[in-house]
């Protein structure tokens, strides 16, 4: 394998810090897609990968679409920019 992150240690990655910034347990998470907490676990510590109807559950109970579980930090398109390159007409 490359240097580049595999794509089940992007996941393991993203979900945690996704999970963290929500301020979720690994247990609240779990309960809100309808998994066992253990599952979430060996998901983040790349044990487990996770199936697409698994990643489409936990991108739900996040609020996100499940391509940010999937795309490397450095990968994501950055923030839009506003017409004209600055603040809103008001």
């Amino acid at each position: 394998m490359s240097l580049a992150m595999t794509l089940r240690e992007t996941l393991a990655k993203n979900l945690r810090m996704l999970r963290a910034k929500r301020g979720l347990s690994q247990e609240r998470l779990a309960l809100e897609a309808e998994i066992d907490r253990s599952y979430v676990s060996l998901l983040e510590t790349k044990k487990y990968s996770a199936s697409l109807d698994m990643i489409e559950r936990l991108a739900v109970a996040l609020g996100v679409e499940p391509l940010m579980l999937l795309t490397p930090e450095r990968r994501r398109p950055g923030p839009k920019l506003l017409p004209q390159g600055g603040a809103r007409k008001r």
